[in-house]
């Protein structure tokens, strides 16, 4: 599959994090690109990465619209949207309306309005979308979601889910780092700081696994370094909508934490263990014990098979999980765009809905940490 690229150029982090993913499994690779808004750096990008000048654009809306000019089988097939958040909306539905199924890295949008805006014009072309919200793509996360649906656990009761940080300690946005710089800019990231960038990869975590929707919640966030414009820190009680109950923790000002994503889930008859850190280990834990499930090893679920590459013991990590959204995408819009049903792991993704849920979930956050009210609800 033919991957043009909007963001990304010269500077970006993201932007080299997709490019490698996309290309662990041969799926797809990279053919044109609008990789910054300065239209200098853009082709000077495009020429870091050996692209031919002419497929290197001077910006989002050149590029899909020459794209749409060249014929099938040379022109992109999809557009990879990695820029700020600010600037998701705009590539997303100019290549969704010329035709061109998206990935998007996350949160969908910068409001919950352009992100319905999306997923209605997804809808209604009925072209594929994916959102990257990449720890979805592990295999034990795989492996917990299988054993949750099918009863591993009993009736979920509680789901306590953390992601903490501490690269935001002090006030790194004032010393020139690009990815803090627009991280806490209220008018580039939206209307939350860590519950946006890492808070969503949370709910979406919590709501992946369990296959329950959070109906309202109860947020408590802090800005704790003087002169941060956007929350750091973050706390939120949650309602499930089978009754279950949650806590969501979400910092970027916990000193020493790299990237300690982690989430626990208990059902009436036993609980499971995932860590980020440590992502080829679940531990099932029940009254009568505890088993450890590794990647690679044992009777795995299907879902959790196609996810991993490599024989047991041999870690597979943040990139290898990344790069099975854009595995499973690319064979989902190959088999689309032959006329035949991509099967249900290739549709194993997250995609618009999770978007809209995501935004959602942001501006119920920050609603709700303003309010009086207790609970607060999710609408989304």
């Amino acid at each position: 599959m033919r991957m043009g690229m909007v963001g990304g150029g010269r500077g970006a982090f993201i932007g080299g994090v997709h490019r490698m993913a996309a290309a662990i499994d041969g799926e797809i690779e990279l053919v044109c690109g609008a990789f910054s808004s300065d239209p200098e750096r853009s082709k000077a990008s495009g020429a870091d990465l050996y692209l031919p000048p002419e497929r290197s654009y001077g910006s989002f809306e050149e590029m899909i619209l020459a794209e749409k000019q060249l014929p099938i089988g040379e022109r992109m097939d999809f557009v990879s949207i990695v820029t700020p958040n600010h600037m998701h909306f705009p590539p997303a539905k100019m290549a969704l309306e010329n035709g061109f199924a998206v990935v998007c890295d996350k949160p969908l949008a910068f409001t919950l309005a352009e992100a319905k805006e999306i997923e209605a014009l997804v809808h209604k072309t009925g072209l594929l979308f994916a959102l990257t919200h990449n720890y979805t793509g592990y295999p034990m996360v795989k492996q917990a979601r299988h054993m949750v649906h099918t009863g591993a656990l009993g009736k979920v009761r509680k789901i306590v889910v953390e992601y903490p940080q501490g690269w935001l300690s002090t006030l790194v946005e004032s010393t020139g780092s690009k990815q803090a710089s627009w991280r806490t800019d209220p008018s580039k990231s939206g209307a939350a700081g860590a519950m946006g960038d890492i808070g969503t990869h949370a709910e979406n975590l919590a709501e992946y696994i369990s296959g329950l929707h959070i109906t309202e919640l109860c947020a408590d966030l802090t800005a704790f370094v003087e002169g941060r414009l956007l929350d750091d820190d973050g706390n939120v009680l949650l309602h499930f909508d089978n009754g279950a109950k949650g806590i969501l923790h979400a910092s970027q000002i916990s000193n020493g934490e790299e990237n300690g994503l982690n989430i626990r889930i208990y059902g009436e008859t036993g609980g499971l263990e995932w860590h980020q850190m440590e992502p080829n280990t679940l531990i099932h834990k029940t009254n009568s014990g505890v088993q450890i499930l590794r990647t690679g090893v044992g009777a795995l679920c299907d879902e959790a098979l196609a996810a991993a590459r490599i024989p047991a013991g041999h870690p597979e990590g943040y990139l290898e999980a990344f790069g099975n959204i854009y595995k499973n995408f690319a064979r989902a819009l190959r088999k689309t765009l032959n006329g035949e049903t991509p099967s249900a792991i290739d549709l194993d993704f997250p995609g618009v809905a999770d978007g809209v849920r995501g935004m959602a979930f942001i501006e119920s956050v920050v609603a709700s940490s303003k309010s009086d009210q207790k609970w607060y609800p999710f609408v989304s």
